[in-house]
């Protein structure tokens, strides 16, 4: 089971975005994650006509690494850690580890 997956929102908590929110666009692989709004970078971009694309220097989100990232609790306001729990029933189900509350998911 992941702990962080598409639509978390998620705190940057290292490196030249750290303190940065936003919700996770997509999961790439295991270890990489795209975040709305963290690690924008400008790229050079040539004018693709096949496609309809202007060139020119484009701003776009670059991915970043998922231990650069923690879950935001809405309850504490701040940065969590993500454990995993077992119900009665079978299910797992994530919990913040600060409080050990239920992720809604």
């Amino acid at each position: 089971m992941r702990k962080i997956r598409k639509g978390d929102n998620v705190v940057v908590i290292t490196g030249k975005d750290k303190g940065k929110r936003g919700a996770v666009l997509r999961v790439l692989g295991d270890d990489y994650l795209l975040v709305e709004g963290a690690n924008n970078v400008k790229k050079h971009q040539k004018p693709n006509p096949m496609k309809g694309t202007t060139g020119g220097i484009v701003a776009k989100e670059m991915p970043i690494h998922v231990s650069n990232v923690a879950l935001f609790n809405p309850t504490t306001q701040k940065a969590d850690r993500v454990g995993v729990k077992r119900l009665d029933d079978g299910r797992s189900v994530r919990i913040y580890k600060s409080n050990g509350e239920m992720l809604e998911a």
